[in-house]
Parts: C-alpha cells; structure tokens; sequence
C-alpha cells in the first residue's frame, strides 16, 4: 500500500542552515521545525552566530527552530545554553550528551530542563545513551532526544534498537519527543512514521521528495526506467553493429 504525505503523522523538520533556504521551506505548511548544527553554519558561511539566529529566528518566528551550543568546557555550555534560551520562544537548545573529553552533559541537561529550558539532547547512538537521556529530560521543560538513525546505517549499524526504545521510553514521558537525526533517504521518512517517531529532520532535498509519495506505481516506475534507458541510448548516439551476427550465429 503506497503512502502519500497526506498520510503521514511523524512531524517533518529541514535540517539546514542557510536561511534562503529555511525561508523557502517556511512556506510549505508540512515543514513544522527546522534543526540546525556547527557544521551546518560553517557551511552556511555564518560567523556572528547570536545575529544570524535572532535573524531566522525572526523570519520564522512561528516554527520550531534548533541552535547547538559550540563550547567543550562545562561552565561555558551552560553559558552558551542559558544565552540560545533567550533567543525566541520555540528554540532548542541543543546539547550533545558528552563533550569532546566523553564528560557527560546529562547533569547539565537535567538541571536546565528544570529551570524551563527546551532541550535538544543530540547525537544520540545507543541504546543506553537513550535510556541516561530520556531519563535526564523527564520531568522538564518540552525536550526533543535527537537519535542519529542514519549515521550508524553508515556503519553497518542496526538503528532499530535504539529508535524503537526512544520511542518507547519517550511515550511514556509527556515532555520528551524523539527526533529521527542523519536522515538520508525519502524511505527513512517512511520508517519514522510507522515506527512512531513524532519527528524526522532531514535535508530540504529530500523533503522536497515527499509530494511526490504515493503518485508512482512500481510497475510505473519499471516502464519509466526503461524510456529512460532509451532516451539516453539515443542521446548519447549509441550505435553498434549486429550485422551479419544473427544469421553467422
């Protein structure tokens, strides 16, 4: 049974920087959020970061909207993470659960969801990591558990285990959702929402995919292929001699 993006529950976020492009994707009434990353502003070019937040912030002031904190000393996380806060009311703050040193952020992460903090707890893998975070973020400010899906896919990983028991675990904690992180596929979409996921971030080139979810059957697809093949064949000005071969065969 194919799916159309009618059908879809899991919320759908656009993992990006480049605030043209989190404009355009503002304006498609399915895109509910939007996560950004260091590695994502670096791209984007961004280096006066309180500005260029408080800008998007601004140009979609009505969406979901994910700043990471960039220091590995404690103290100043906690600074940078109280500073993110105050920069609208639908930014989380997004904190990694250990540092570069594997000290863990969670103490941290527990005192600021109590002091009315949104959290992003990202760059999350395992199981137990799941577990440590759900329980850190229960009981707080409205938190988001990011489990990055697609990177340990690359790795040969099973993500399943870890998805599912966030899944599980944050059912069962009203305040914490979970984000499906590293989306690489239009099919991943697919996966979050039968799994229960209530979020999936993924790049604006796959979710510009989705309308098309559900317009193609597969034996459509089998024939589109095949033209394709054909169009290019004589395109490209293939040619090849089979004279002569059939009868000599």
């Amino acid at each position: 049974m194919s799916v159309t993006l009618a059908d879809l529950k899991v919320k759908l976020f656009t993992d990006g920087a480049e605030k043209a492009q989190i404009v355009e994707m503002a304006k498609q009434p399915h895109i509910a959020g939007f996560t950004t990353n260091p590695s994502l502003l670096r791209k984007a070019g961004v280096t006066d970061y309180e500005a260029y937040a408080r800008d998007l912030v601004a140009a979609v002031p009505d969406r979901h909207i994910s700043f990471e904190v960039f220091s590995d000393e404690l103290p100043e996380i906690r600074a940078q993470a109280a500073v993110i806060a105050t920069w609208g009311a639908h930014v989380h703050v997004k904190l990694p659960i250990t540092n570069t040193k594997g000290e863990s952020l969670l103490p941290m992460v527990r005192d600021l969801v109590q002091d009315g903090v949104k959290v992003n707890l990202t760059a999350v893998f395992s199981e137990r990591q799941v577990e440590e975070g759900v329980a850190a973020l229960a009981g707080g400010a409205p938190s988001i558990i990011s489990v990055f899906a697609g990177r340990l896919a690359d790795l040969g990983i099973d993500y399943l285990p870890a998805i599912t028991k966030a899944v599980a675990l944050s059912r069962a904690t009203p305040n914490v959702e979970v984000i499906w992180a590293s989306t690489r596929e239009v099919w991943n979409v697919i996966e979050a929402d039968r799994l229960g996921v209530h979020i999936i971030t993924a790049p604006a080139d796959v979710l510009k995919k989705l309308p098309a979810l559900g317009s193609r059957t597969a034996d459509e697809l089998s024939l589109d292929a095949v033209k394709a093949f054909r169009t290019d064949a004589l395109a490209a000005g293939l040619t090849l001699d089979v004279t002569g071969r059939a009868a000599a065969e």
